[in-house]
Formats: structure tokens, C-alpha cells, sequence
């Protein structure tokens, strides 16, 4: 386990690799389902499994899963739980860029104080 206050180099690689597959995978779903004209019930699901981002989003899943059983071996649960919080800033940010989602003034406060609790849980 790293010392108290310092993430190592391979603990702060998983991290950022958890935090960019759990974005991407939450951002091809919404590629994929995004579609109004996709139609509703089965032919809804018909066409987002003919999508490539579908499958994109269960890779980034897949792969996700072992970086974060990963990581997890690295840190108390704890501390690793909190610090994969950050991948909602991220999915959010993401989502105002990519998709046009509203970030309200609530939702900005959100985000910084999930930003904030993640640097207190980083540095302690």
C-alpha cells in the first residue's frame, strides 16, 4: 500500500485509466441510446446493438471492471471508492461538451465539491 499523502506512479496510472473507461463507456451508452428516431421497445434495442458505440461502451465496461479490481488490490476500499467518485465530474463535463447537457449552478457546486472531497481523500 503507498504511504499515507502519496499515490504511487502505478496506483495514480489505474486511476486515470478508471476514470477515462468508465467516461468513455458512459458516453458511447449515451451515443448509442441517444437516438430518437431509434423507435421505442425492441426495435429500440435492435438498433443500438447494430451501433457500434454499444459495444464500444461494454468494452470501456469490460476493461474497466479489471483496472478497478486493480486498483482496488492497491488501496484500502475506502479510499479507492472515493476516488473513483471523481468519474462523475468527469462523465458530466464530458456530457456538457459532447451532448450539450445543462450544468446548473447546483450542479456545478456538485461538481466542485466532489473535486474538492476527492483532493482532501488524494492528499490524506
Amino acid at each position: 500500500m503507498p504511504a499515507p499523502g502519496s499515490l504511487s506512479a502505478l496506483v495514480a496510472s489505474l486511476w486515470l485509466l478508471n476514470v477515462v473507461l468508465d467516461t468513455g463507456g458512459q458516453l458511447a451508452f449515451k451515443a448509442a441510446a441517444g437516438n430518437p428516431a431509434a423507435g421505442d421497445g425492441l426495435a429500440r434495442w435492435k438498433h443500438m446493438a447494430a451501433r457500434p458505440w454499444l459495444w464500444l461502451g461494454i468494452g470501456c465496461y469490460v476493461i474497466e471492471f479489471l483496472v478497478w479490481i486493480a486498483f482496488l488490490s492497491l488501496l484500502p476500499l475506502s479510499e479507492g471508492v472515493l476516488l473513483g467518485s471523481i468519474n462523475i465530474v468527469a462523465i458530466m463535463i464530458a456530457g456538457r461538451f459532447l451532448f450539450g447537457e445543462k450544468l446548473t449552478r447546483l450542479r456545478v457546486a456538485g461538481i466542485l465539491l466532489v473535486t474538492l472531497g476527492v483532493a482532501i481523500v488524494g492528499l490524506a
